[in-house]
């Protein structure tokens, strides 16, 4: 039995954060007053405006007032969702204390913006208990101000080393009497703070990458129903590199990432989407190199491969190694080397056709890849197959889904996946699998 989860989004691909108070300009709430204006997609899933970190201390009573102002004027239009982020620290009443008052002020529905917050981002916890804590302080905020009860979301930033055991105890303390832990929500790794909690060194200063963290919260995410969203990547202008980490967290089933400028919203927004088209892929050197597709041909055209032929035999240089290969030895070379990405309209063919196969009485079906590649003028063709059953259709469903999740939940994307895709494809999309 698949695990309940409590809210309608089961992705989060962006988690953008916004210093709700900034000195030194005529309008303080500059910042977030822009972010909710973003659309499309440049505008998150989840926006935070953060009333910790980002903004200076002394500048957080205006914070939440900046929050609570602009959500107030400009929360029903905005297309994602709004969790502000407060103070709070599993060592300190006194930030504690500060966290559950901000919150009860912009949920004060007098003010008029709790109708458009969907919840609060709670940094810096600690143990199961703490988590408790935070619990109790949203029941209480909930029943002084008459709001339904559940109906602020919670998420937690993982920054120290006993969250992240807690992360294993989540998953059996929801739904106990004792408190209402199913308003959770997301799970936010913050890699920052717990290098400091870890007391852990490079030596070039930088964060490690804590590929277990990440892993855990998407475990941890996973069996209790939740969203994990990574940590903030600080390089804003290393494009590559935050796809890179984007493009390894989703191999862990981690969707989300935190993002600090609206670029980085739109690229973490597209990211885990299929690609518009497929590409073939040929391993040189322990990487995978993109081929190009000319005239209904895979071509290779780098200087770390060669390929010739004379009578029938084949001289193929590659990893720095030559080899005599006769045709059947190269296309089996070169088939263990290459793969494919499939396309949006790919996975939702294939899918259609696994559909129509069990609709038939099949319960599996072969699927064939093929093409032709092109080194240096020689062209070899190759193909392969991958038999599909119901196992192989549920794991080609997931980025569907995520698809489907976004078209219902960002009409205000519609019309730019309809011209990334085409509107035939984000049609059958939106009806595959249901």
């Amino acid at each position: 039995m698949s695990v309940q989860r409590n809210y309608e989004r089961e992705f989060v691909r962006t988690f953008f954060t916004s210093p709700t108070a900034v000195q030194g300009e005529d309008d303080s709430a500059k910042m977030i007053r822009s972010a909710a204006g973003l659309r499309g997609i440049q505008a998150p899933d989840v926006w935070v405006p953060d009333n910790e970190d980002a903004t200076a201390p002394s500048m957080r009573d205006e914070g939440v007032q900046n929050i609570i102002e602009v959500v107030a004027e400009e929360g029903a239009d905005f297309p994602g969702e709004i969790h502000p982020r407060v103070v709070w620290h599993r060592d300190d009443a006194e930030k504690r204390l500060a966290g559950f008052e901000y919150m009860r002020e912009i949920a004060d529905p007098e003010n008029g913006a709790v109708d458009h917050i969907d919840g609060f981002v709670i940094p810096e916890v600690g143990d199961i208990d703490d988590w408790k804590k935070a619990d109790e302080a949203f029941q209480q905020i909930e029943a002084d101000h008459g709001l339904e009860e559940g109906s602020l979301s919670m998420s937690v930033i993982v920054e120290s080393g006993e969250a992240e055991i807690a992360l294993n105890r989540i998953r059996d303390e929801m739904g106990k009497p004792s408190n209402t832990l199913e308003r959770m929500f997301m799970l936010v790794d913050g890699e920052v703070d717990y290098t400091k909690d870890m007391r852990a060194m490079t030596p070039t200063g930088e964060l490690p990458e804590w590929p277990e963290l990440r892993h855990n919260t998407s475990k941890g995410a996973s069996a209790a129903g939740l969203i994990a969203v990574d940590g903030p990547y600080d390089n804003i202008r290393d494009v590559e590199g935050y796809k890179e980490r984007m493009e390894a967290n989703r191999a862990k089933g981690m969707t989300g990432i935190w993002s600090l400028t609206p670029k980085q919203v739109e690229v973490a927004n597209k990211a885990p989407l299929p690609p518009k088209t497929g590409t073939w892929l040929l391993e040189v050197d322990g990487e995978d190199v993109e081929l190009t597709s000319e005239d209904g041909r895979e071509v290779y055209d780098g200087d770390d491969v060669s390929l010739s032929e004379s009578s029938g035999s084949y001289a193929l240089t590659i990893d720095g190694d030559e080899h005599e290969l006769t045709e059947d030895e190269l296309r089996e070379e070169l088939l263990d080397r290459t793969s494919y990405v499939p396309s949006m309209d790919d996975i939702v063919e294939s899918m259609e056709e696994f559909e129509a196969a069990k609709e038939a009485g099949k319960g599996a079906i072969a699927m064939t890849q093929s093409a032709t590649l092109a080194i240096d003028g020689v062209e070899v063709d190759v193909s392969k197959d991958r038999m599909w059953d119901e196992a192989t259709y549920q794991a080609a469903q997931t980025p569907i889904t995520l698809f489907q999740d976004v078209y219902e939940h960002r009409p205000d994307q519609h019309d730019e996946l309809a011209e990334i895709y085409g509107s035939d494809v984000v049609e059958r999309a939106t009806q595959v699998g249901n």
